[in-house]
């Protein structure tokens, strides 16, 4: 499966599974949104036992993708404008009613401060993919 693929894959699907960590577990389900060609997700329960504390202690896990799984490495997103624009995503993605409410809530102070990256391990000899950044325009 090509980036693109994978990254139009987390676009165009209701979730994700990841498993978080090296330590064996199931895969669970979660939110993930796109932004500029990378792959965002937050958590919207801060429990002791959590992928996103998980990750804070190892930040290494596998995503699933539809019936492919990729290994990825965690970031935690900085910056008030990726943040944002992941706020965006979420409100755009998740529309339905029985979502609205749990996707206002990811965009909370307490949810969005759990912005992570998850960047994928797609290159030849496992180098990792992240999308490059938009430069911006000099005047």
């Amino acid at each position: 499966m090509a980036t693109d693929d994978v990254i139009a894959a987390v676009r165009d699907t209701w979730s994700i599974a990841i498993r978080a960590g090296s330590k064996p577990h199931r895969f669970i389900r979660i939110w993930a949104v796109v932004v500029e060609g990378r792959l965002f997700a937050r958590s919207w329960s801060l429990e002791p036992r959590s992928w996103y504390r998980t990750l804070l202690v190892e930040p290494a896990g596998v995503v699933r993708v539809g019936r492919k799984e990729l290994p990825f490495r965690a970031a935690r997103a900085r910056g008030e404008a990726i943040k944002t624009a992941v706020d965006r995503a979420y409100l755009r993605k998740y529309t339905r009613p029985s979502e609205a409410g749990y996707a206002r809530d990811l965009c909370g102070r307490r949810s969005r401060a759990t912005t992570t990256e998850l960047i994928l391990d797609l290159g030849p000899g496992g180098a990792a993919y992240r999308a490059p950044r938009a430069r911006a325009a000099r005047a």
